[in-house]
């Protein structure tokens, strides 16, 4: 009688380390699940967020541009004439009627 307790015993302690340990691969399992899910939308984010610097970026290379043709002598020349100011040596003429 006693030996069949003591086998009884020792598959009762198999049998509840076994529900342990697959409760804690169970467990696991849904963590990897959720950090996988999260490491794909972090890596989503990344990679919007790269392009919109690129864009900005050159946006910025475009402004750059723009500041250094505004700066230049021959934009002032051209806006100046749109104003109608001219060189002392210019002279300038206006075709008249509407």
């Amino acid at each position: 009688m006693k030996r069949n307790r003591i086998k009884k015993n020792r598959n009762t302690g198999t049998i509840s380390v076994c529900l342990i340990v697959l409760a804690f691969l169970v467990i696991m399992g849904i963590q990897i699940y959720r950090v996988k899910q999260k490491d794909d939308a972090y890596a989503a984010a990344e990679r919007e967020l790269l392009q919109q610097m690129e864009e900005e970026t050159q946006r910025s290379q475009e402004l750059d541009e723009q500041e250094a043709h505004m700066n230049s002598d021959e934009y002032i020349q051209e806006k100046a004439n749109e104003l109608g100011l001219v060189h002392e040596n210019q002279i300038l003429f206006k075709e008249s009627g509407e």
